[in-house]
């Protein structure tokens, strides 16, 4: 537990200050903890440590230019990451909306605008992009923050990650079938597909629970090559029948995918960051140079609008197909599972439409889709509106959904 302690904060600090840009204290990302009176970092940059009043579990984090921060014991290798190009993305350089009334009071929602300075403060809102017909109407950054601040969507990472593979298979580098994927898998694991790892099927033994010993913890601060401790774990369940919400499977994928590709940690950046233009995004990287895919992409909140543009396109940029046609169509089928701890996730994004027909979020359309992340990040995406909405910020202590959502509903209701 300790190790967990000092390795979020040393990844955090280091991130927030280099990936980021920001300044002020990075504690102030660091969740509520009986630790956090007691941890100490060093620097705040390149390299970042933090231990427990300067003595005890220490952890060290290290900045790579256009991978990030990696926890290790010593400076990870992790190449040289490839320039991104913003030119081809609308988003990155379009001027501020002018101010529409209905829009700004919506906003303002989403922002707590009207609620006391505590709940304010709880919810956490950073930035807020919306996006209709592919045209930016309204964007707000808290203090702090601006259109090219990258903010960490943790989970939101994994639906990006499904469009990286959608990538891929559309270039015939790899398949949905693909089994065998790991060579020390000479038992049943050998028939773990990518759609099993995608879909969080695989069966693999997995505690998503952020607590002391759990495979999460042990992956994400304990594991120099992350994709390896995963594929050493068991199968606990056969494969493609129950759906475990699974942070290590996605990470698992793209170890296979960027020793598939011999990319490395550039993956992303020659997959679909560079594709969409995503100028402000970084995929960190653990010290092997395995993408953390369940967890670890920052972009700007006007960058994740992109992503979330892309897939209302279904996967054409530019006027270019860079996903096999469908791909979103396929994305958001839901299995019926014998046990799934995730109803309607599809192929790393959630549907708003259960398969018994009830509504995730009743106030927006049944097409409406999105990826979530930790501590309130979502990116909405509903076709039959055209309107996507990006939201970032930090919400540990607060259920930010009833603001977000009720934005978006404000915002559909305002444009008619």
């Amino acid at each position: 537990m300790l190790r967990t302690g000092t390795g979020y904060a040393a990844h955090n600090a280091c991130a927030v200050a280099e990936v980021a840009g920001r300044d002020g204290d990075p504690a102030s990302d660091l969740p509520d903890n009986p630790l956090v009176p007691y941890l100490r970092t060093d620097g705040a940059g390149d390299p970042t440590s933090a231990s427990i009043l300067g003595v005890l579990a220490a952890q060290r984090a290290w900045y790579t230019e256009g991978f990030g921060c990696t926890l290790a014991a010593e400076r990870p290798d992790l190449g040289t990451a490839t320039a991104i190009d913003g030119a081809g993305n609308p988003f990155a350089d379009a001027p501020t909306p002018a101010a529409d009334a209905a829009i700004e009071t919506a906003l303002d929602e989403a922002f707590g605008v009207d609620l006391p300075d505590v709940e304010r403060t709880a919810l956490g809102t950073r930035g807020v992009v919306i996006v209709k017909d592919g045209e930016l109407i309204g964007e707000r950054y808290a203090d702090g923050f601006d259109a090219t601040t990258p903010q960490l969507g943790w989970s939101m990472s994994k639906s990006v990650t499904s469009l990286l593979t959608g990538m891929l298979v559309e270039q015939g580098v790899v398949s949905l079938d693909d089994d065998h994927l790991r060579p020390e898998w000479t038992d049943e694991r050998a028939s773990i597909t990518v759609e099993d790892l995608l879909r969080m099927q695989s069966g693999l033994e997995w505690d998503e629970t952020y607590d002391l010993g759990t495979p999460i913890t042990q992956m994400l601060y304990g594991e120099p090559d992350m994709g390896a401790y995963v594929a050493s774990l068991p199968l606990e369940s056969e494969p493609g029948t129950v759906q475990e919400y699974s942070s290590g499977s996605t990470t698992l994928l793209c170890s296979v995918l960027a020793e598939r590709t011999g990319l490395g940690a550039d993956l992303p950046r020659q997959s679909v960051l560079g594709a969409l233009g995503l100028s402000t995004a970084v995929f960190e990287a653990d010290a092997v140079g395995t993408p953390v895919c369940s967890s670890y992409l920052w972009a700007s909140p006007r960058d994740w609008a992109a992503i979330g543009q892309f897939a209302l396109q279904d996967g054409v940029w530019n006027g270019q197909r860079l996903l096999p046609a469908g791909w979103m169509d396929e994305t958001l089928e839901v299995d019926d599972y014998t046990a799934t701890d995730d109803p309607g996730y599809g192929l790393g994004w959630r549907t708003n439409e259960m398969l018994d027909g009830e509504l995730r979020w009743p106030e927006l359309p049944a097409d409406t889709f999105s990826a979530n992340g930790h501590d309130g990040q979502k990116l909405i995406v509903i076709p039959s509106e055209g309107l996507v909405v990006a939201r970032l910020g930090f919400t540990p202590a607060a259920d930010e959904t009833p603001a977000t959502i009720g934005m978006i509903a404000d915002v559909i209701s305002a444009l008619g």
